[in-house]
C-alpha cells in the first residue's frame, strides 16, 4: 500500500466532561475509499470535523502527507487538499448557484471577478453530474437534492486530494446515486482519497474497500470489507443482533372512510389534477424521482404553497388551509425533508425545539418549565435521543438525533394525520428501526400517515399503498404485490407507458 496520505494517531475529543471520541487511530492511502460507520452519536461527525480543521482534538494528532498537526484549521486543511461535503448544506441561500460553487475560490480576470468564466465552469461541472441546472438560479429556489449536487460541484472545483462525503445520498434517487458513484470512482482513479459516511450499508459495501467502525466514541474495528455482509456490518456497528427492520403490515386495520382526501389539486407548471386519499390506520407512500412533485403535494396540503385548483377534505369535511398553523389546527403535521432549513430552530435548545409548536399547552400566565421538561424527557426516552441534556443546543446533536427531535416536535401537537418527507434522512439502521416502529405504532392508534421517500426499500417495506408521482401527475396507484421495485420504477421513469403503448393516466 502507498504511503498514507492521512493518518490519525490517538485522536480524542471531549466537550467539557463529555468524552465524544477516544483513542481513534487509522491511516488511509491515496486513491482509497474508506467507509465510516456508526450509530447516530457515535462520533462520526466530530471525527470528520477534526480532519477538516473545524474542531481541535483534545488528544492525539492528525498527519497529512506525513506532516503532524496537533490542531488543524479549515484553511490549513483545505491547503492540504481536504474538502468536505457536509450532511447539512453549507450554502448561502440568496447567492446564485455559480456564486456558491466558487465561494472563496472565485475566478478573476484582469483583477475583476470572471463571472462568465465561473458560469461556464459551473455548467461543465453540473453537466458532468448529469444535472440540468441554470447557474444563475438562487440556491433558495433549489430542491434538497439539487443543493446536494451543488455541494458536489463545489468540491470538484478544487484540486481536492481527500474528499469527505457525509451522508451524500440521503436525498438522491438511485439514478443520481449512480451518477455520484461514477464521479467518485473517476476521482479515485486520479488518486483522490474518499472518506464515505453513510447509513446505507449496501452503498458502503459497493463503494468502499475498508471500514472504520465507531461505537460510543470508540474505535470498534478498522478492517477490509472483504466478505462482510450488510448484517455483519450492522452487528459490528450496533453491538447486537438486529431483528426484522420493517414492522408487519398485516395487523393494522384501516378505516373505511379517508382521513385525508385531495381532489383535483393543481399548481401551475408544477402539479396537475392530483387525487389521493389516506385512511386512518394506513400508511400511504409517495414515490417517484426527485423533482416529480412529491414535496410540492405535501406543501400544498399544508398551506406552504398556494394551490390554483382542487379541494382538501379532512374526515369528509372540506377545509381551507392557507398556512401550517391552520393545518395544525386541523390535525395535520408535516415533517420537511429540509430539517435545518424548515424544521428546527438552530438557535433553540433540545427542549425548546420539542415544544416550539405546542408551547401554549405549557403556558399558564408563565411557561410551566417543569411540565415542558417532563414532556421533553418523555420523547428523549421514547425516541432514544442522544443529548448531554435537554438544554444542549440543537446544533451540537448529530443529524440523526436532530431528526428524532424534529419527530418529537410534531408528535407533541398530537396530530391525526402526519405527512413525513424523507423521515429517515441521515438516520442509522438501528434508529431507522425505531422510527419505522414508531410510524406503525401511530397507525395502530388510528393515525393516518403519508410517507415520501426516495428509498424504494423504505417505501416497499412500510407503505400499505403507493402512489407513484411523475412530472407533477399521479402515474400509478399500487397496492399488495404490485408494490415492488420494478413496478414503481417503470411508472416513475415513464417506461410503463412506452412498453404498453398506453398513456400513464389511463391505467388508473
Amino acid at each position: 500500500m502507498s504511503e498514507p496520505i492521512l493518518r490519525l494517531e490517538g485522536i480524542g475529543k471531549a466537550f467539557g466532561p463529555v468524552q465524544v471520541l477516544e483513542n481513534i487511530s487509522f491511516s488511509v492511502a491515496p486513491g482509497e475509499v474508506v467507509g465510516i460507520l456508526g450509530e447516530n452519536g457515535a462520533g462520526k461527525s466530530t471525527l470528520l470535523k477534526i480532519i477538516s480543521g473545524i474542531y481541535t482534538p483534545s488528544a492525539g494528532q492528525v498527519l497529512l502527507d506525513g506532516q503532524a498537526f496537533n490542531a488543524l484549521d479549515p484553511i490549513t486543511a483545505r491547503r492540504h487538499g481536504v474538502a468536505m461535503i457536509p450532511q447539512e448544506f453549507n450554502l448561502i441561500p440568496t447567492l446564485r448557484v455559480y456564486e456558491n460553487v466558487f465561494l472563496g475560490q472565485e475566478l478573476r480576470r484582469g483583477g475583476l471577478l470572471d463571472h462568465a468564466g465561473m458560469r461556464r465552469r459551473t455548467r461543465e461541472l453540473l453537466a458532468s453530474l448529469e444535472v440540468a441546472m441554470n447557474p444563475d438560479v438562487p440556491i433558495e429556489r433549489l430542491s434538497v437534492a439539487e443543493k446536494q449536487m451543488v455541494e458536489v460541484a463545489r468540491v470538484l472545483v478544487n484540486d481536492a486530494r481527500i474528499v469527505i462525503l457525509d451522508e451524500p445520498t440521503t436525498v438522491l434517487t438511485d439514478r443520481e446515486v449512480a451518477v455520484l458513484f461514477r464521479v467518485v470512482r473517476s476521482l479515485v482513479a486520479k488518486g483522490v482519497t474518499i472518506l464515505f459516511i453513510s447509513h446505507k450499508l449496501k452503498e458502503v459495501k459497493e463503494l468502499c474497500s475498508r471500514l472504520l467502525i465507531l461505537r460510543d466514541g470508540k474505535q470498534v474495528d478498522f478492517c477490509a470489507i472483504g466478505k462482510l455482509s450488510e448484517e455483519d456490518m450492522a452487528r459490528k456497528m450496533v453491538g447486537r443482533e438486529l431483528t426484522q427492520i420493517y414492522p408487519d403490515k398485516s395487523a393494522t386495520l384501516h378505516s373505511a372512510s379517508p382521513a385525508l382526501r385531495v381532489q383535483g389539486l393543481g399548481i401551475k407548471a408544477l402539479l396537475y389534477d392530483i387525487n389521493l386519499e389516506v385512511r386512518h390506520g394506513e400508511i400511504l407512500g409517495l414515490s417517484g424521482l426527485v423533482g416529480a412533485g412529491r414535496t410540492e403535494i405535501a406543501e400544498a396540503i399544508m398551506g406552504l404553497r398556494r394551490k390554483d385548483s382542487g379541494d382538501i377534505f379532512i374526515d369528509g369535511e372540506t377545509v381551507s388551509i392557507h398556512s401550517p398553523n391552520e393545518a395544525h389546527a386541523r390535525g395535520l403535521a408535516y415533517l420537511s425533508e429540509d430539517r435545518q432549513g424548515k424544521g428546527l430552530q438552530l438557535s433553540f435548545n433540545v427542549m425548546q425545539n420539542i415544544t416550539s409548536l405546542s408551547l401554549k399547552r405549557y403556558v399558564r400566565g408563565l411557561i410551566r418549565h417543569g411540565a415542558e421538561r417532563r414532556r421533553a424527557e418523555h420523547y428523549q426516552q421514547r425516541l432514544s435521543i442522544k443529548a448531554s441534556n435537554l438544554a444542549a443546543p440543537i446544533s451540537l446533536l448529530s443529524g440523526g438525533n436532530q431528526q428524532k427531535v424534529y419527530f418529537s416536535k410534531l408528535l407533541d401537537i398530537e396530530p391525526d394525520i402526519l405527512i413525513l418527507d424523507e423521515p429517515t434522512r441521515g438516520i442509522d439502521i438501528s434508529a431507522k428501526q425505531q422510527i419505522y416502529r414508531l410510524i406503525r405504532d401511530l397507525t395502530e392508534q388510528g393515525k393516518a400517515v403519508v410517507v415520501i421517500s426516495s428509498e424504494l426499500e423504505e417505501i416497499i417495506g412500510m407503505a400499505d399503498r403507493v402512489l407513484v408521482v411523475r412530472e407533477g401527475r399521479i402515474a400509478a396507484d399500487l397496492s399488495g404485490d404490485d408494490i415492488n421495485e420494478e413496478q414503481i420504477m417503470l411508472y416513475a421513469a415513464g417506461a410503463w407507458q412506452q412498453t404498453n403503448n398506453n398513456p400513464v393516466g389511463d391505467t388508473l
